[in-house]
């Protein structure tokens, strides 16, 4: 657990936390989850690495802050991601109760919450976090160009 970052720096360790993924050779996407002004999970994707699809950025941090909690309801918490979550990821915060969603870049390919089925929208969801995008994205979107550029 990391103790009294300020907001902005939450996105930056995102950010860092996506880079390493890149550097393992996975899709730089990062994911940390505050609680109060207390980072208690990171994760990046580990899809590959894992050889598991749902090992997203997100889905590993909301099984690590479950833990540090000791419940699955993480209402008091903040979620901060370098990409926009994709459906999967959109319904596991939902579930989570996840009080605030913050992402970088968007995605309009893969994207569901402000992009494609925007699953946050949806009469079924059961909860819906505050949402802010465009956090970081300048910096998100040019990390994930430049990882594909170099893997086309």
């Amino acid at each position: 657990m990391i103790r009294g970052m300020t907001a902005p720096s939450f996105m930056d360790l995102a950010l860092k936390t996506a880079k390493n993924a890149g550097k393992a050779g996975e899709v730089p996407i990062g994911c940390v989850i505050v609680r109060g002004y207390e980072v208690i999970a990171t994760a990046h994707n580990r899809t590959l690495t894992d050889r598991d699809p749902t090992a997203h950025a997100e889905i590993l941090a909301l099984r690590q802050a479950a833990e540090v909690i000791g419940t699955e309801r993480l209402v008091d918490c903040d979620l901060y991601v370098t990409l926009e979550p994709c459906t999967m990821c959109a319904g596991a915060i939902s579930l989570a109760r996840i009080r605030r969603l913050y992402y970088g870049a968007s995605d309009p390919k893969g994207g569901a919450v402000e992009s494609g089925v925007r699953f946050f929208a949806s009469p079924t969801c059961h909860h819906v976090p505050e949402v802010y995008g465009a956090v970081g994205e300048t910096e998100a979107a040019t990390l994930l160009k430049d990882f594909f550029k170099v893997r086309r």
